[in-house]
């Protein structure tokens, strides 16, 4: 039996790869040895997340017309991400990010929101965006009215939502009564209130805290692990798997994508942890 898809809301970016020994400080140049192209966004990345992970993945976004957009197209495509309802937009650039890794793996990043800030909310309402949909995943990389909108939408309809919020900003209580599902790292979860996450037993008072304003919450803490509060006020933590980092870049995407993958697929919220730990275990170990 097929598991119900998942829908993402969210973020398209063409990402400019640059290889350094360091991150520049202010008013530094910094020497870098290689640059690439990647598929990005936090949108986009966890849609395909969802479908390597074995799940039906459908996106809505918003590319331009243009290179970067086409490029983004042909690999929501590759990889397995049903793209009709991403539209293309003759008058804006695509959104796109520049991100610098270093050679510890670390990474900043700048990104140009470009068409992700003109999607359609009305097409929201479009009955066969959301035909066969058993999970929305929202981030904060696209406007607020349009999280609000596709949440509301959501609910309507008996859909759970999960909510990646990053990067971290003010949420409005219209937003946070129509999600059901809340994940955030450690800086995030303290910029939502929680006391500084340190360790797992922070990261467990951080989850703890926050669900009294969601269903669940998850609170990663990087090579910690993850702390979790469910449904049922079931609490539980998660240690890291031990592994040599080659980059961080995309991690949160990945465990992303495995956790609503294995929450369609019907797992319980501490499996579905598990399956998406492991997943960003391996993301961070795996070269390219």
């Amino acid at each position: 039996m097929t598991a119900p898809t998942v829908l993402t809301v969210g973020s398209l970016h063409y990402d400019i790869m640059v290889q350094a020994d360091h991150l520049p400080r202010k008013d530094e140049t910094a020497v870098g040895s290689r640059w690439f192209p990647k598929f990005g966004g936090k949108g986009g990345n966890q849609a395909v997340a969802v479908a390597r992970a074995g799940a039906p993945s459908r996106m809505f976004g918003a590319v331009g017309d243009d290179e970067f957009g086409r490029f983004m197209r042909a690999a929501l495509q590759a990889g397995g991400v049903e793209d009709t309802f991403v539209a293309t937009l003759p008058d804006v650039g695509s959104g796109m990010s520049v991100a610098i890794l270093d050679a510890q793996g670390d990474y900043a990043a700048t990104i140009v929101s470009g068409a992700n800030l003109k999607s359609d909310m009305g097409a929201l309402s479009d009955a066969a965006l959301w035909q066969d949909v058993g999970l929305l995943i929202l981030q904060n990389e696209v406007p607020e009215a349009l999280n609000i909108a596709a949440a509301t939408q959501a609910r309507a309809r008996g859909i759970r939502t999960l909510l990646n919020a990053a990067p971290a900003r003010a949420l409005p209580p219209e937003l946070v009564s129509k999600v059901d599902i809340l994940v955030v790292n450690a800086v995030e979860a303290e910029m939502m209130g929680a006391d500084p996450v340190c360790c797992l037993h922070s990261a467990a008072d951080a989850a703890k805290g926050l669900a009294a304003r969601f269903e669940a919450v998850i609170v990663t803490a990087g090579a910690k692990g993850l702390a979790a509060v469910g449904p049922d006020d079931d609490a539980f933590t998660l240690p890291a798997e031990k592994v040599e980092v080659v980059s961080s870049h995309g991690a949160g995407d990945a465990f992303i994508g495995a956790l609503c993958a294995a929450l369609v697929q019907g797992k319980a919220l501490p499996v579905a942890a598990e399956a998406a730990s492991h997943a960003a275990a391996l993301h961070v170990s795996t070269r390219g």
